[in-house]
């Protein structure tokens, strides 16, 4: 009978379970490290037994323990732990087996062994069978490694933050799951200088454990010299490997070959891994192994091995140019790794490639042949997939490689520029390499000329205008017309969907039904993904958010069918920005977060979730950590950012600066994001950040600045069908029409602004953007109490115009006049509007919204004196008051913030702040958001 592990403890405590119950014997089988002495100790500590004796016998180190004399027996309860009965000679087993076979009633005995080490096998005692007694019952238990679970555990217990799921995945197939292996392994990794960071590579670099490495020298040395090379080819293969092929590698022939891997199992040098695949138990081990064979044999045996490997289908080719390079064999080395990269490429696994191609490369000494060979094919890989650092790195190095053909040095420079572009958010850099690029190729490669043409044709990048593109796009036309190349014009068809689309031409939903998407060239199918998603990422910016769905999930199933992974991450950014404007807020954080970490080495490809994670945090009230996603964490600069992803950061930040009563500040940072797109020309772009700028300078006083950026916002925008910038040039003019209202003490002149803003509002509702929706609407109602406020100036003079309702505006206030008196019915409506609001704020996730529109409909429904019967007086919990306030302050802004969001003065901010840690026991404000 086999029992699992976890059922030892029961097997024992069945022969002390009752006076009479019958004496167990139970056999723990387990290779070497599996831990069978730890389970003994365990069993050791059996519960329920405090009347039992134990008795250690530990077989092979004193010759074991003395028994009973001849005719007696143990006349008390005994738990007798054998430990390691394979080291035990032929007179301790005679001895084991007399104790074994008078154990009495309320006796019991646990007996561990290697099934390997075992003179004969399938015997823990001796060769000469057992008679058992009859009421012996005898049990049986394997140990087993331990799962990839059991592994992590114990890796967290030791690495803490470092422990990875990378690093315990490689420590798993490293060591097999042998608890002794993992536990060693995890003891140096702790060790490790530097400190260890949690990558495969680390843990591959680590090293074998002393214990393990002595362990399988010993018996790999224990096999005679003749056959040993059948053990040293295990270890040159590095992972399970059939009989022919151990003994093709070994070079020994087939009778001796196969003689030498009996002799090499019975030794427990290898070990049967699967029918017919033979191998080391604990995979560390090979490189122990390894490092031991001789320089030259090495060599002769790794030559081999890439024989065996070429014969595989399909052929292993990384692992064949490794061995290849092992032997001395450079060429079959580089011709080996071409052919691996292209087969990854082939299969889409691009990032495979571009670590293979990128280690290469990175050797020295590659002969110029080879690197011209090799180089495109990373460059391409790059391109295409998610590439590495290193990868820009090295072929900025080859680039200048003065004895590379001037064809592939330009397809070089061409790849290097798109990368610096797209996926570096290097674009002044970019734009310089791409030009050089396509004056390079025009005399020599047009379809790559084309390509470099098409490239920059794309406008998303700071600086070059659209005409610049316009014009770029007209000369890759012709470059790809004449490279008759199919997969080339659909290329600049993208690239042209971009532009078209970027600026609302007339003619882009044309052009989209133009890409090629049934197209089976798998090159033409990755050109129109692309196309696909470009015109998904240009329809956000436009307002076209029905449309978005359809475009995004045939581009991204295109981008997967076809294998352009750089696409499919692309168009995942595009649906964090859609859910941000169409009110799917809910895991709409932690969904940034995820994407920021999927593509940790690629920072600005993640720029669209650093920007959506910021503007969340604005609207939640979490400025600190707004601040830091809109500017990327640091990843990389923000003037490098997308001109239409940098004006969307911009309005934010602008925003901020305005809510801190920086009025200067943030009329300077206006100016300067308005300068970029007013360069750039894509005026479709400055919807995120026009209302914004227009209220920095308006309330700067600068009128005549905000005026002209008004203006220039509709003349660029003519007649465009840009939903989303038509909403945002509505929302800018009721930003002018208030402010000049305020500034010239005129507040009948705000409810035309409150009209202005209801029909941005209405707009805003159409596309829908219920977030702006909401803004313009409480805007449009703080207007209408202004303007019904006895004078104008109650509440006019102490709100922001933009920026939503009490976001700290200082100006003058509208001197009390020959106004009509309020209107109740009007004051009521805009009332319900702002509770609408801020009911709408709170279902979205706004926290700081909701709060500050809940703090105006306080101004204007002033609470009755006194405490109504039955009221609580919190006198120890928090008041509505004092949980706005803690709610705010938790959130990271100051008593002055927090005193303009709610139309309070800094001392009754302090005080609500001080009733709430009063009331939480908080020791300071970053304790109080703990215990709210």
């Amino acid at each position: 009978m086999i029992a699992t592990c976890g059922s030892a403890r029961r097997s024992l405590a069945r022969a002390f379970a009752a006076p009479d119950a019958g004496p167990v014997l139970l056999f723990i089988e387990g290779a070497a490290g599996l831990g069978k002495t730890h389970l003994l100790r365990e069993l050791a500590e059996l519960p329920g037994t405090p009347d039992v004796a134990r008795l250690w016998w530990r077989c092979g180190a004193d010759g074991g323990r003395p028994e009973p004399a001849e005719g007696e027996v143990w006349r008390e309860p005994t738990l007798l732990l054998v430990d390691d009965v394979h080291r035990a000679d032929e007179d301790e087993l005679r001895r084991l087996r007399r104790v074994l076979a008078g154990m009495e009633p309320g006796s019991a005995a646990a007996v561990t062994y290697r099934p390997e080490e075992l003179p004969v096998p399938g015997m823990p005692l001796g060769g000469s069978a057992m008679t058992y007694p009859f009421r012996l019952t005898v049990l049986g238990d394997r140990l087993a490694p331990w799962d990839e679970d059991r592994v992590r555990r114990a890796a967290a217990e030791v690495l803490g933050e470092t422990c990875t799921a990378e690093a315990v995945s490689a420590l798993r197939e490293r060591t097999g799951g042998v608890p002794r292996a993992v536990v060693d392994l995890l003891a140096m990794l702790r060790e490790q200088r530097p400190a260890f960071t949690g990558t495969a590579a680390e843990v591959a670099a680590a090293g074998v454990p002393a214990r393990l490495a002595e362990l399988v020298l010993s018996r790999t040395y224990a096999v005679s010299p003749a056959h040993r090379p059948l053990v040293w080819a295990a270890a040159v293969l590095d992972g399970p490997a059939a009989r022919d092929e151990l003994i093709a590698v070994s070079g020994l022939g087939a009778v001796p070959g196969s003689d030498a891997l009996l002799r090499a199992l019975e030794s427990a040098a290898l070990a049967e891994l699967g029918e017919g695949r033979y191998g080391f138990a604990v995979p560390l081990a090979a490189d122990a192994v390894r490092d031991t064979v001789p320089g030259p044999v090495r060599q002769d045996l790794h030559r081999r091995a890439a024989g065996v490997l070429s014969r595989w289908q399909p052929v292993p080719w990384a692992a064949v140019g490794a061995h290849h390079r092992a032997a001395g064999e450079y060429r079959g080395w580089l011709r080996a790794v071409e052919k691996a990269a292209e087969s990854a490429a082939k299969s889409g696994r691009h990032q495979e490639a571009i670590t293979l191609l990128e280690r290469t490369l990175a050797t020295p000494g590659i002969p110029p042949q080879a690197r011209a060979r090799l180089a495109p094919l990373l460059a391409r890989n790059a391109v295409t997939g998610l590439r590495s650092d290193q990868t820009v790195e090295v072929l900025e190095q080859i680039v200048r490689d003065a004895d590379l053909p001037p064809a592939v040095r330009g397809e070089l420079r061409l790849d290097l520029g798109l990368m610096l572009s797209n996926q570096m958010g290097r674009f002044a850099e970019g734009w310089r390499v791409l030009e050089v690029a396509a004056a390079e190729l025009r005399e020599v490669r047009s379809v790559l000329a084309a390509r470099a043409m098409a490239a920059l044709v794309t406008p998303y990048w700071p600086g070059a205008s659209l005409d610049v593109h316009r014009g770029w796009l007209i000369k890759a036309a012709a470059a790809a017309d004449d490279s008759g190349d199919d997969a080339m014009r659909t290329a600049v068809l993208a690239n042209h969907v971009g532009l078209a689309m970027s600026w609302a031409d007339p003619e882009a939903w044309d052009l989209v039904e133009r890409l090629p998407v049934q197209s089976t060239d798998p090159a033409c199918a990755r050109q129109a993904a692309r196309g696909l998603c470009n015109a998904a990422d240009s329809a956000v910016w436009l307002g076209f958010y029905r449309r978005v769905d359809g475009l995004l999930t045939e581009g991204r199933e295109l981008a997967t069918r076809s294998g352009a992974p750089y696409t499919e991450h692309s168009a995942s950014g595009t649906r964090l920005l859609q859910e941000w404007w169409t009110g799917q807020w809910l895991g709409l954080a932690k969904r940034c977060e995820d994407f920021v970490a999927d593509t940790a080495d690629m920072p600005f490809l993640s720029s669209d979730a650093y920007v959506v994670r910021g503007l969340l945090a604005v609207a939640q009230g979490d400025w600190g950590e707004a601040r830091a996603w809109l500017s990327q964490r640091g990843t990389f600069g923000t003037e490098n950012l997308p001109v239409p992803l940098g004006a969307t950061a911009a309005g934010a930040v602008i925003r901020l600066t305005l809510a801190r009563q920086e009025v200067a500040d943030a009329a300077e940072q206006a100016r300067a994001a308005w300068t970029v797109v007013a360069d750039k020309g894509v005026w479709p772009w400055a919807a995120e950040l026009a209302p914004w700028a227009v209220e920095a300078l308006a309330r700067a006083g600068d009128t005549a600045t905000a005026h002209s950026m008004v203006r220039d916002f509709a003349q660029g925008l003519g007649d465009a069908d840009a939903p989303a910038a038509r909403a945002a040039l509505t929302w800018s003019r009721a930003v002018l029409a208030e402010s000049e209202a305020l500034a010239a003490g005129r507040p009948d002149g705000l409810p035309a602004a409150a009209e202005t803003y209801r029909k941005a509002a209405a707009a805003y509702a159409e596309l829908p953007r219920p977030y702006s929706q909401a803004l313009t609407t409480e805007c449009a109602a703080r207007c209408e109490l202004a303007a019904d406020t006895e004078g104008g100036a109650e509440g006019g003079a102490g709100e922001s115009a933009a920026a939503g309702a009490g976001e700290g505006r200082t100006g003058p206030a509208a001197p009390a006049g020959p106004e009509s008196p309020p209107n109740p019915a009007t004051t009521a409506s805009a009332i319900a509007e702002l509770e609408s609001c801020a009911q709408h704020f709170t279902d979205l996730g706004a926290v700081w919204d909701a709060t500050r529109a809940r703090a105006l409909l306080r101004t204007r429904q002033p609470a009755k004196k006194g405490r109504p019967p039955g009221r609580p007086s919190h006198s120890d919990q928090l008041s509505p008051r004092e949980a706005e306030v803690a709610q705010l302050a938790s959130s990271g802004l100051t008593n002055r913030e927090i005193a303009a969001t709610l139309h309070l003065s800094p001392r009754t901010v302090e005080q609500h702040i001080a009733g709430a840690m009063r009331k939480t026991g908080a020791l300071s404000r970053r304790d109080l958001t703990h215990r709210l």
